[in-house]
C-alpha cells in the first residue's frame, strides 16, 4: 500500500511538469497499468517485448491509442520511450508498448482484455 501511494504522489507530481514530461503509468490497488487519466493500459500480443517497435499503426492505432510519451521523456526503470513508425514516441512496459482501448469508457472499465485474444490488460 505504501508503494500505491508512493507511486500515486509521484505520478501527481509529474503530472504538474506535464509541459516538461509526459508521466509514466501508474498502478491501480489491483495492479493494473493505468495512464494519466486513470484509464486502463493494455498491451498487444504482436508487439515483440524489446523491439522499440509497435505493431500497432493506422487504423489499429485509431481503435487501441497509443500511451504517447513526449519527445523528452526518458527510461525510468522498466517503463521504456519508443519511437513509432510516424516518429512520435510511446510508453512501453517491460519492452512492451502500451495502449488504451478506445471503447473503455470510464476509469475502472477493461473492455478490451482478451479483444481477438491478443490484446491484454497490461500489469507488471
Amino acid at each position: 500500500m505504501k508503494s500505491l501511494m508512493s507511486l500515486t504522489l509521484v505520478a501527481a507530481l509529474l503530472g504538474g511538469c506535464a509541459s516538461m514530461h509526459a508521466p509514466a503509468p501508474a498502478r491501480t490497488a489491483d495492479g493494473v497499468l493505468v495512464g494519466p487519466a486513470q484509464m486502463t493500459l493494455y498491451t498487444f500480443d504482436r508487439d515483440v517485448a524489446g523491439s522499440g517497435k509497435s505493431m500497432c499503426n493506422g487504423p489499429c492505432a485509431t481503435n487501441w491509442p497509443p500511451l504517447m510519451a513526449s519527445a523528452s521523456d526518458a527510461t525510468m526503470g522498466e517503463y521504456t520511450v519508443i519511437t513509432r513508425d510516424d516518429g512520435q514516441k510511446q510508453w512501453a512496459f517491460k519492452g512492451k508498448p502500451l495502449y488504451h482501448w478506445a471503447k473503455d469508457a470510464k476509469p475502472g472499465d477493461k473492455t478490451g482484455d482478451g479483444f481477438n485474444n491478443v490484446w491484454h490488460v497490461a500489469k507488471p
